[in-house]
């Protein structure tokens, strides 16, 4: 009855670290794809940048001086912030994506 016992603990601790194992690699690869998907704008321009996702909600200069663009959106409740640095030649050099998916 103890080996049984034993077995069965080891068999559920086994299966919720495969699961947790699959939830990060869905979640790596959902990262990855956001990533590349905004890496598109590192070198455009600040007007190809409001082309294609508009008006940002938010927009100030950084410590370096450099202009952030923030742009937030809801997606299933969660908020996602997407935040872009544009230089003083009007390129983006830079962006950080939070909770987007």
């Amino acid at each position: 009855m103890q080996k049984l016992h034993c077995f069965l603990i080891s068999l559920v601790v086994l299966i919720l670290l495969t699961g947790c194992k699959t939830i990060k690699q869905k979640t790596d690869a959902i990262v990855e794809k956001e990533n590349e998907k905004l890496s598109k704008f590192i070198g455009k321009s600040l007007n190809d940048l409001q082309i294609d996702l508009g008006k940002p909600d938010e927009d100030f200069k950084n410590d370096k001086g450099n202009l952030v663009f923030v742009y937030n959106t809801r997606k299933y409740g969660i908020p996602c912030e997407r935040r872009f640095e544009i230089n003083s030649e009007a390129i983006v050099v830079g962006f950080i994506s939070n909770g987007c998916f």
